[in-house]
């Protein structure tokens, strides 16, 4: 039903992840949703998380709190997060890269893009 949905474009978001996440937390556990969660979710198992007792939390990511000690984390070589990029790019391939990660395609998970290639 999600994808016929999200096909005429009648969905915006990817709630069958908040399902799964709802189904698959342990009794008692927490489900987070952080970041940015726009629209409208329908389907959502409420009965499953009420009766294993879950808690969920909900909210912006504190992007402002923790800019600045993981950058300087990056700094001193304690954390390397370039594992998480999948397509380095240069500006010139941003219209190319935004399809691709749009669409799902060529397992696009983070793109970085720098100036001249």
């Amino acid at each position: 039903m999600d994808k016929v949905k999200a096909s005429m474009f009648l969905a915006t978001d990817r709630v069958h992840v908040l399902r799964q996440a709802i189904m698959s937390c342990r009794k008692g556990g927490t489900v987070s949703v952080p970041g940015v969660y726009v629209g409208m979710g329908d389907k959502l198992p409420i009965g499953a998380a009420m009766n294993k007792g879950l808690t969920i939390k909900l909210g912006q990511t504190h992007v402002q709190r923790y800019t600045k000690p993981l950058l300087e984390k990056i700094v001193a070589g304690e954390i390397d997060p370039s594992f998480v990029i999948t397509h380095p790019a240069s500006l010139e391939d941003a219209p190319e890269m935004y399809a691709r990660f749009r669409d799902k395609e060529d397992g696009v998970i983070k793109v970085v893009m720098r100036p001249h290639g």
